[in-house]
């Protein structure tokens, strides 16, 4: 972008007009602004949805057939949600209601809140809403109508309240405008609020991650306590997987269909999905795609055998700050090497976690496992710390028999890690958690913005996710290993559930179907953070390391610290 500052003509340098709603989103908060207006990063909350509902009448604009000219406002009239823009001042905005009288025009913006109480119980506009409605009566002056007064209607207590569109108030909007469009040229993102009411209410919280961003800026011995977690409220939703060949996912109206030989054998309304996982030779149409990149539905494509091909999804969020950040310290080898020691350290300790909690593994195993992970932390080379790495794996290997509790071992008995293919049941659950994991973290990392394929320990390669690979391994015993330990002693898979072949060992379609209900309820258990004490599903964990990361390559923290439990 260019320079914001303003012309000796008055006007601002030629970027990107400003909308409104921006600039409101400025005045309330920096952070938020920057997040919607430069980096195009958004999130629903309850709050915007029943926003949107009270804007319900006035995003109803006035056809354009009932006024003789667009321009040349008539008198006594009603118009809604007039587009209305200056180049003077690089703004544009869409007006809820402008009502039209001799002498001048009122303009009234709606808003699903209550007013702001004054000293003397008068309400009184909140100051983001009433920067808003000075900017549109700023904008219809630019135009040629004259702002003779506004208002703010507050849905919660269905009055309106008057705001001043004084000289004095339209000045210091012009000052507003040019300090955001200042902030949008400097390429920093501001720190966030700190232990602010605003925070609560915003829909960009599970983003932005206030007290959490403040923690990993400067992180210390003790732990933060915040009571509230950061969830979306877009986290539910049903996952479809369709597994059967010659079956046709489509669309019809607002719902998702599968079609099999010509006839639906499955539907449920499309914004009920979270996520498409197909496998083989599963059809796709074109409606249903394109629905599936319209609402953010990724639709993740699999082979037959559960390894993960590939991903469709829309565009990514702008995440040009955080791309930019991770080409130019995933260059530097210590900085690698100091990510990838955090990783390996919590890595070892998930493992010998679970060892705890499910094996029989002896004493001094366990002490060798505290030291590797005490060693990985200290590693001086990305050599060392592989051979580290290695040695761990090895250990915690040795004794994963040990957590499969079963009485046919001569299906589910595990003497080793193998793969491509997996010559085992168990190896095959294994690669089978791997490669969903993988897609899950591939798919956060498009989604907060950060490259999937430029890691710290895997190395680039083509169709190789390395950060997605290298963000999973502290997950990887907590949620891949602990599916296969819980189908097994569970009962839940058995020898019926495998191709077993010279080419391998896979899963069929009878058996992924188990591994699908076993790998969601993990994915659905909540889990404490061992920094922050609140409780979340490790899907959300997910993010909230990838969103940690991506504040590292941002410049926003300090370190990046792996995610561990007890």
């Amino acid at each position: 972008m260019s320079d914001a500052a303003l012309r000796t003509d008055g006007s601002f340098d030629a970027q990107p007009k400003l909308n409104v709603r921006g600039l409101h989103n400025y005045v309330y908060c920096p952070r938020l602004f920057y997040y919607q207006w430069v980096e195009n990063i958004f999130q629903q909350n309850a709050d915007t949805v029943e926003g949107g509902y009270v804007h319900r009448v006035a995003d109803q604009p006035t056809r354009l057939d009932e006024l003789k000219d667009a321009i040349e406002l008539p008198e006594d009239s009603v118009i809604r949600s007039m587009h209305i823009e200056s180049d003077t001042y690089g703004l544009v905005g869409i007006v809820d209601l402008i009502e039209t009288r001799a002498g001048g025009v009122t303009v009234i913006d709606y808003k699903k809140g209550a007013a702001w109480r004054d000293a003397h119980g008068n309400r009184i506009a909140k100051e983001p809403d009433a920067v808003q409605v000075v900017a549109y009566a700023l904008l219809l002056r630019e135009n040629g109508h004259i702002p003779r007064e506004a208002f703010i209607y507050y849905a919660a207590e269905k009055r309106r309240v008057p705001v001043d569109i004084s000289e004095e108030r339209i000045k210091a909007c012009v000052e507003k405008i040019a300090e955001a469009k200042s902030l949008a040229t400097r390429g920093k993102c501001p720190p966030p609020l700190e232990d602010d009411p605003r925070c609560l209410y915003c829909s960009a919280y599970p983003i932005c991650l206030p007290r959490e961003s403040a923690f990993w800026r400067s992180p210390n011995d003790g732990n933060v306590a915040i009571k509230r977690a950061p969830r979306p409220d877009n986290d539910e939703g049903e996952i479809l997987v369709v597994q059967t060949p010659g079956a046709t996912v489509g669309r019809r109206g607002g719902e998702i269909t599968v079609s099999l030989n010509g006839e639906i054998v499955r539907k449920l309304p499309s914004r009920q999905l979270r996520a498409v996982y197909l496998y083989g030779a599963v059809q796709l149409t074109a409606v249903a795609a394109q629905t599936f990149l319209e609402l953010g539905i990724d639709v993740s494509f699999f082979a037959p055998s559960g390894r993960f091909l590939g991903l469709l999804r829309g565009l990514p969020a702008s995440g040009v700050d955080a791309r930019r950040g991770q080409y130019r310290l995933f260059d530097d080898e210590r900085t690698c090497l100091g990510i990838a020691r955090e990783i390996i350290r919590a890595k070892i300790h998930n493992q010998r976690v679970m060892l705890m909690r499910n094996g029989d593994a002896p004493e001094s195993l366990l002490a060798q496992l505290a030291h590797l992970k005490d060693r990985a932390a200290k590693a001086m080379g990305m050599k060392e710390l592989l051979g580290v790495e290695g040695m761990a794996a090895a250990l915690y290997f040795e004794q994963f028999n040990g957590m499969l509790k079963v009485n046919d071992r001569r299906i589910f008995e595990f003497h080793a890690r193998n793969r491509r293919p997996p010559r085992d049941p168990v190896n095959a659950l294994l690669s089978m958690g791997y490669s969903i994991l993988c897609k899950e973290v591939t798919g956060i990392c498009h989604a907060v913005g950060l490259d999937p394929f430029l890691g710290v320990m895997h190395q680039p390669r083509y169709g190789r996710p390395a950060l997605a690979l290298d963000l999973m391994e502290e997950f990887r015993p907590l949620i891949a290993d602990s599916v296969a330990i819980s189908m097994v002693n569970r009962s839940e898979v058995s020898r019926d559930d495998f191709i077993i072949s010279a080419a391998g060992v896979s899963l069929n379609e009878h058996g992924r179907r188990a591994f699908w209900e076993s790998y969601c309820r993990r994915m659905e258990m909540e889990v404490a953070h061992p920094h922050f004490g609140y409780r979340m599903p490790y899907r959300r964990m997910l993010e909230v390391q990838a969103r940690q990361m991506w504040r590292f390559v941002r410049g926003e923290a300090d370190k990046y610290i792996g995610f561990t439990t007890r």
